[in-house]
C-alpha cells in the first residue's frame, strides 16, 4: 500500500511543480518515473507516444497509464491497474484543480499587483524551454537514438522519413488550403507510415 501512496504523492509532485502543459510536464514525469525505476527509458518513450495518440490531456494520458502500469505491477491483476491509474491520475490533476479554484475567486484583484504580473511573466519563458527541451529530447531519443548523455546514436532513418513527410504535409497543406491540418489526421497517417515502413522494412 505504502507504493500505491508513492505514485500518488510522486504525481502531486509534478502537477504540483507544472507549468505550460502537459509537453513541459514531460521532462519532469521522465525524471521521477526514471529516478524511482519504474521503467526504461525506452518503454517511457512508448508511453509518451501512446498518450499523445490517445484522446485527451497528454499529461492526464501519461499518469494514468504509468499509473496503471505500475500498479499492475504492485498487484497483479486488474485492481492493480484500476488504483495506480487512479492514483496517479487524481494526483497529476489535484493540485491544478485546488490552484484554478483558488485563483478564479481572486484573480482579478491579484493582477492588479505589479508583483503578481512579474510572477507570470517569469513563467512565459521557462515554459518555452521546458516544452523546447520536451521537443529536442524526443526528436534526440527517437531520430538519433541516443538515451543517455553517452549514449551511442542509432540513427533511425525510418523515423527521419515519416517525421519528414508528416512536417512537409502539414505546411503544404498549410500553404495550399490557409488551413490546419487535422492533428488526428496527422496521428493516423504517421500510424499507417509506421505499419508500413517498420513492418515491411
Amino acid at each position: 500500500m505504502l507504493e500505491l501512496l508513492e505514485i500518488f504523492l510522486t504525481f502531486l509532485k509534478i502537477g504540483a511543480v507544472s507549468f505550460g502543459g502537459g509537453y513541459a510536464m514531460i521532462p519532469l514525469v521522465t525524471d521521477e518515473v526514471i529516478a524511482h525505476g519504474w521503467m526504461s527509458y525506452d518503454q517511457l518513450m512508448n508511453f509518451i507516444a501512446v498518450a499523445e495518440s490517445t484522446p485527451g490531456p497528454i499529461a492526464i494520458n501519461m499518469a494514468t497509464f504509468i499509473g496503471a502500469t505500475r500498479g499492475g505491477v504492485i498487484i497483479s491483476g486488474f485492481l492493480g491497474n484500476i488504483l495506480g491509474a487512479l492514483l496517479a491520475t487524481f494526483g497529476v490533476v489535484l493540485p491544478s484543480f485546488i490552484i484554478i479554484l483558488v485563483i478564479a475567486t481572486i484573480i482579478k484583484g491579484l493582477l492588479q499587483f505589479a508583483g503578481v504580473k512579474a510572477f507570470l511573466n517569469g513563467l512565459r519563458p521557462v515554459v518555452v524551454g521546458l516544452i523546447t527541451a520536451t521537443g529536442i529530447l524526443l526528436f534526440i531519443t527517437v531520430i538519433l537514438g541516443v538515451n543517455t548523455i553517452y549514449g551511442e546514436i542509432k540513427f533511425d532513418w525510418l523515423a527521419l522519413i515519416i517525421f519528414t513527410v508528416i512536417t512537409v504535409l502539414y505546411y503544404t497543406y498549410k500553404r495550399i488550403t490557409k488551413k490546419t491540418l487535422s492533428p488526428i489526421l496527422l496521428i493516423i497517417i504517421s500510424a499507417i507510415l509506421g505499419i508500413l515502413l517498420y513492418g515491411v522494412i
